[in-house]
């Protein structure tokens, strides 16, 4: 199944008023946060982050401590590019047995993480990042959605991996793909497992100039350090 606007997901996506008048930059390359935003009714351009603003996983570090400061480091890869921008940047990884699951290497590693997530329960969580360029003003912010995976048959994890839709994807699976082999628990939010939380993003922009941090002149990070 192609993501596209049928998708269930995609219906009555929340859209804020931005808080600046800034224009909204998407700091990610990913088409799912696009179309996403482009679903809600967001109007916005790409600018990229730079591939070394992930820089690995430091010693002891959690999941959510991981995407938030990828999360803040994309959106200062952008930002510091720019005269004015809200800029809006955002990473994702699974966690499961104390394991965080990034996007799969090759087919190979995609196996091994399948392999790993089949038959259990385990988390997704998304670092958002908003960075307002011209009010320097930054908040980071950190959504978990816990999901279960049927247990995979042997047919079922060859034909997906034969499929390359796990390519690009935390976890090495896309919830947009139609999966019926994995399940939403809770009321956690199906558009944070796609890499983008509609609901969380909403709130964020609502609240920015309440809960959003000034970055003064030598501060480094609007996050605590990991």
């Amino acid at each position: 199944m192609q993501f596209s606007d049928d998708l269930p997901l995609m219906q009555d996506l929340p859209c804020a008023a931005l808080p600046t008048n800034e224009p909204l930059i998407l700091a990610s390359g990913s088409p799912r946060r696009a179309q996403l935003l482009l679903a809600a009714g967001y109007q916005f351009e790409v600018i990229v982050a730079a591939d070394s603003a992930e820089c690995g996983v430091c010693s002891r570090e959690t999941a959510p401590e991981l995407v938030a400061r990828y999360a803040y480091r994309k959106a200062a890869d952008v930002a510091l590019r720019l005269e004015s921008g809200l800029v809006l940047a955002a990473d994702t990884v699974a966690s499961c047995l104390g394991q965080i699951l990034g996007k799969p290497r090759d087919q190979q590693h995609a196996e091994v993480i399948l392999r790993t997530l089949s038959g259990r329960r385990h988390d997704v969580y998304t670092g958002v990042c908003l960075w307002s360029v011209t009010h320097r003003k930054c908040l980071v912010d950190v959504v978990r959605t816990e999901l279960e995976m049927a247990a995979l048959s042997e047919a079922m994890l060859e034909d997906y991996l034969d499929s390359m839709l796990w390519e690009g994807k935390a976890g090495a699976f896309g919830y947009q793909d139609g999966n019926d082999w994995l399940r939403v628990l809770g009321d956690g939010s199906e558009s944070n497992v796609v890499g983008l939380p509609m609901e969380r993003l909403a709130e964020l922009l609502e609240k920015f100039d309440q809960t959003a941090e000034t970055l003064h002149m030598g501060t480094t990070s609007c996050i605590d350090d990991r």
